[in-house]
């Protein structure tokens, strides 16, 4: 049963790289029309993700990989009740890939205004999708005894799920300016500053209602915090990281802000995790038909040859990850090969 458990910690560890790493890329996405205010600006916006955003969503390849290889119900489970959905996450991936990479194909202005446009939609779309995706997972989603969801796609429009989506979008939105914070200059940087400052407090206020709507709908998640108060060192964990981000920012020490960013977020999504633990979807209908770490997981040789796997591949992922970081840092200097 420990191979459970290893992989769930490693399921949630792949999680939180991913919305850290393309998280900080949606963020910038999101932030794109409204920072930057000219093309040159907006050239800066896109060059400053342009090495490295197709790297980030590895991630994403990882995340799910890893849950059809150790938990392959809960995989079968989403796509069961949420193919729609799921769909609709793929399109607007496209959609933010197209709109990258055909952006700078001509200089007519109407021409990049379009995919100016396209660029933030599809961000903010991903970002509003995979927000709305946890909620209903952490409200619970209607299974039945085979493991089917049934769903349609508005009755994953709740307001919690909702709620949970916008505190997402500003999460990264906050996210992304950290980082444009370390690789724009002169008017630009000192417009991303003013916004992350606006959008760290949005993002606190929409956040404790989560929590607070959380303990009020979760009331296992409550007890869980109530009967293990060393828990709670992980959502104060999250607590002090963003309050030092926003010192860090004020005083103009960028990298460490960026740090303390994703320790926030990496901390937030292990509060989560520890809450539904060991739960992976939470039935509304009967708590017998929960998909936990232990029901819906793959056999144990699999999961210990996925394990091997795992320590072999996942170096060389860090290592290209940081390799690609060190290569390209420092401020965005526009060239006439960028975006």
């Amino acid at each position: 049963m420990w191979l459970n458990v290893v992989w769930f910690i490693l399921f949630v560890f792949i999680i939180a790289g991913y919305l850290i790493m393309d998280g900080f890329d949606l963020g910038v996405g999101i932030l794109h029309p409204f920072v930057a205010r000219n093309d040159e600006e907006r050239r800066v916006s896109l060059n400053s993700i342009g090495p490295v955003w197709d790297g980030n969503e590895v991630w994403l390849v990882l995340g799910g990989g890893a849950l059809f290889a150790a938990f392959p119900i809960v995989y079968a489970a989403l796509f069961s009740g949420l193919y729609l959905a799921m769909m609709l996450v793929l399109l607007v991936l496209i959609l933010r890939t197209v709109a990258i990479e055909f952006r700078s194909k001509r200089s007519s202005p109407r021409w990049r205004t379009f995919w100016d446009w396209v660029f933030f939609g599809s961000s903010l779309g991903i970002a509003l999708l995979l927000g709305i995706a946890f909620g209903n997972i952490l409200e619970g989603l209607p299974i039945d005894a085979d493991g089917f969801v049934h769903a349609r796609l508005n009755d994953l429009l709740t307001p919690y799920a909702l709620l949970v989506g916008v505190t997402t979008v500003f999460m990264l939105a906050t996210h992304g300016a950290i980082y444009l914070s370390m690789k724009a200059s002169g008017e630009l940087l000192a417009r991303v500053k003013r916004w992350v400052l606006r959008l760290m407090l949005i993002f606190f206020v929409l956040n404790t209602l989560v929590v607070g709507m959380t303990a009020y709908l979760r009331e296992a998640v409550s007890t869980r915090y109530w009967s293990h108060p060393w828990l709670a060192i992980l959502p104060a964990t999250a607590l002090l990281a963003a309050t030092l981000a926003w010192v860090m920012v004020r005083r103009e020490h960028d990298f460490i802000a960026f740090l303390l960013s994703s320790i926030m977020i990496a901390s937030l999504l292990a509060s989560a995790a520890v809450g539904l633990y060991p739960n992976l979807l939470i039935s509304s209908l009967d708590p017998r038909y929960n998909l936990t770490i232990f029901n819906a997981a793959s056999q144990p040789n699999t999961l210990t040859v996925m394990l091997v796997m795992a320590f072999i591949g996942m170096p060389f992922v860090l290592l290209y990850t940081i390799g690609v970081y060190y290569v390209f840092r420092g401020r965005v200097k526009l060239e006439p090969g960028g975006y």
